[in-house]
């Protein structure tokens, strides 16, 4: 195992909790939870509930509503390229490569992460379709990630996907993933990422807590859960650095109507921070013809 490998195993500590709150909002199924999600959805189910009903919202308000979003995104993506292919990075106990396949068999769509959920990850798939492909393992910052671009055909379109990730990596190493997927995936058609970010939480009467929740998940988790952007512009400008053409910043205020607003500032300008807990990014590039 090499040292950038192991020093990112503490990660899959919250694919258990996020599994669980999956499955317990109805969006996932049994296989995906497991006992230790659970005892994780129980020991911070007091402090979850008291900022529903005190503050308006929660971080676990903030799973389902990143799945949907991005779900949403990535059914468009299949809608105008049949052929699209799929690869979902530090997938943890998500039951999208499932959902995906029960609607759209044809599609090809693998997943990755380390070798310890890997393992359980393909077990939970395999209970289920017996004919699920193996999990992936590969360290995404070396170049082991460079093959498993090759496991893909570059004549069809890419798309990453990551969720609750990129937050626990500094910029400097978000920076190093951005531009691994830009130079591995260069040759493809087209390559999409889509993701999910946590803003600097500066508009929103969730700050203070979401701070506080946020220095919990470092202890129990010994990570480094980081707030890297506090508008859409330092997105887009980061991540084209990074050498993505077409950066999309989706906030849930602006993508649903029947979002409560109640504890955000309204907003008119894209460009601002709407006091959303958690945006959606949809970078991509394509190949020059």
């Amino acid at each position: 195992m090499t040292q950038d490998l192991s020093q990112h195993r503490h990660i899959s500590f919250t694919a258990h909790y996020t599994g669980y709150i999956w499955y317990s909002m109805g969006i996932s199924h049994p296989v995906f939870a497991t006992s230790k999600g659970k005892f994780l959805a129980k020991v911070l189910h007091p402090l979850e509930s008291w900022a529903e009903k005190h503050v308006g919202g929660s971080m676990r308000t903030t799973l389902k509503q990143r799945h949907s979003i991005i779900d949403d995104q990535l059914t468009q993506l299949i809608q105008q390229h049949p052929d699209l292919q799929i690869l979902e990075i530090a997938c943890g106990l998500s039951p999208r490569s499932w959902n995906v396949r029960q609607k759209f068999p044809q599609i090809n769509y693998r997943e990755l992460d380390l070798p310890d959920m890997a393992k359980i990850k393909t077990q939970a798939l395999q209970k289920l379709d017996s004919e699920a492909p193996e999990v992936l393992t590969a360290d995404i910052f070396t170049h082991d990630f460079e093959k498993i671009f090759h496991t893909f055909d570059s004549k069809h379109p890419l798309v990453i996907i990551s969720e609750g990730l990129i937050n626990y990596f500094d910029k400097t190493l978000l920076n190093k993933l951005l531009q691994g997927m830009t130079e591995y995936g260069q040759d493809f058609t087209e390559l999409h990422y889509l993701t999910d970010i946590y803003p600097e939480p500066v508009k929103n009467k969730l700050a203070n807590f979401i701070w506080s929740s946020s220095k919990l998940l470092k202890v129990m988790s010994r990570s480094s859960f980081t707030f890297h952007f506090i508008n859409p512009p330092e997105v887009q400008s980061f991540f084209s650095h990074a050498g993505f053409n077409t950066v999309d910043v989706i906030q849930p205020l602006s993508f649903s109507q029947k979002e409560d607003t109640s504890n955000v500032i309204h907003f008119q300008n894209p460009e601002e921070h709407g006091g959303d807990l958690v945006w959606v990014i949809h970078a991509s590039i394509k190949k020059q013809r």
